[in-house]
């Protein structure tokens, strides 16, 4: 399962609501790339795909393919505000290593 924090839910939540284009949820993938090896893909979504999983969070749809679920599984989804920049950031319990930036690993 994938967690959420209040202030992820909560960004996501104002994503939606300001969307130019219609969403209804977050879809997150793990694609390969990044400088660790794989790298976490995110963007607001109307619908899920067919091979979707769906995980609801206070009302904030999760739209994760099959494939990236396992690599997912269990990883908590956070939305920081600092003095270096705001943004989402994963604690995956899966990686054995991450680049300084967070947004991959491997």
């Amino acid at each position: 399962m994938i967690k959420m924090t209040n202030n992820a839910v909560n960004a996501v939540k104002h994503a939606i609501s300001t969307s130019a284009q219609p969403a209804s949820g977050l879809r997150i993938t793990v694609e390969a790339g990044g400088c660790a090896g794989f790298k976490y893909m995110m963007g607001l979504a109307d619908e899920p795909k067919p091979d979707d999983t769906v995980i609801e969070h206070d009302g904030v749809k999760l739209f994760v393919d099959n494939n990236s679920h396992e690599q997912l599984a269990g990883t908590t989804v956070d939305f920081v505000v600092a003095l270096e920049g705001s943004g989402f950031t994963f604690e995956n319990p899966n990686s054995r290593s991450s680049c300084s930036c967070g947004k991959s690993f491997g």
